[in-house]
């Protein structure tokens, strides 16, 4: 049934006609349980409330489906006076992106247009910018981009994913770039003939690749909530001496805030992914394909008012 359920929330992820729907509504149906509001206001609040509890956080203004140069460089705008709001507020946060959102889908150029002048920012009012992971149609696009860009700036990382079979290969590559890579398991529908479909050797592939990233000596962010990829990184971490300021762990804003506090409380660096912005619905239903349960929530927001 888990099964059944994740393939249903992927499917609806790519539907274009609800994105649209979703838009024009707003923040319903319990989407406000995983999304910081629509602007950058709402998104400082809870990134100030995050920092009070001790906590880091990376902000990713939402875009799905973009197809105009003139949403792409709004997106780009977008990610400019999120990194300033960061400053101006002396927040503790970075910025995450999807280059989709800066036009993949459009032109090269404008992507690296986008880009350079988002990391120009970063580099101007000391913001790190991280490029999200896609699905695999764009995988090999987007780590060109990191490559050609991390040549040329400091303040810039990416993101790995442990249910592709290409992945240690693509770390081994980029390995010679000292690279800062967040580590997933991988949150959209992919074909087995480039992903693993077993849970169990996505799993063992998540912990093959921490220990690589970790004992390389680059600057490991671990990015889950399954408690058995939190104790094999605590267990590598302690038996090979890597001091804390190496690693950290990151999880999802509005998903397992207990734990999130927990691993604070316990010493380790936390990192909140906290999403704002009014393109939430294939965010949110990639939520919900990850873990079902969630839906639970989702649920008791519409009906328990």
């Amino acid at each position: 049934m888990e099964k059944v359920l994740r393939n249903f929330f992927l499917f609806l992820s790519k539907n274009k006609f609800f994105t649209k729907l979703a838009k024009k509504y707003g923040l319903r149906f319990g989407a406000g349980r995983f999304v910081a509001g629509e602007t950058i206001p709402n998104a400082v609040k809870t990134i100030r409330e995050l920092n009070e509890k001790g906590m880091s956080v990376t902000i990713d203004h939402l875009g799905e489906f973009i197809d105009s140069e003139a949403e792409a460089r709004y997106a780009a705008e977008e990610c400019i006076e999120a990194i300033k709001a960061i400053s101006e507020n002396n927040l503790d946060s970075q910025l995450s992106l999807k280059m989709t959102s800066m036009g993949l889908d459009i032109s090269p150029e404008l992507v690296m247009e986008n880009m350079r002048n988002i990391l120009d920012a970063g580099k101007e009012y000391g913001v790190f910018v991280t490029i999200d992971m896609e699905d695999y149609e764009r995988c090999q696009k987007t780590l060109e981009i990191f490559k050609e860009l991390r040549s040329e700036y400091d303040n810039i990382g990416t993101v790995v994913q442990a249910y592709l079979y290409r992945t240690v290969e693509d770390m081994e590559e980029l390995d010679q770039y000292n690279p800062n890579l967040r580590l997933v398991k991988g949150a959209y529908k992919e074909s087995p003939k480039v992903a693993f479909p077993e849970k169990k050797d996505v799993d063992d592939n998540f912990k093959k690749i921490i220990k690589m990233h970790l004992l390389n000596g680059n600057y490991t962010a671990v990015a889950t909530h399954d408690d058995a990829m939190i104790e094999y990184t605590k267990k590598i971490v302690e038996e090979h001496n890597i001091p804390n300021d190496q690693f950290e762990f990151q999880m999802l804003y509005g998903i397992r805030v207990e734990r999130q506090e927990e691993l604070i409380k316990e010493g380790y660096h936390m990192r909140v992914y906290v999403p704002y912005g009014n393109d939430w619905y294939g965010y949110f239903m990639r939520r919900l394909a990850e873990r079902p349960a969630n839906v639970a929530f989702v649920l008791k927001g519409v009906f328990g008012k």
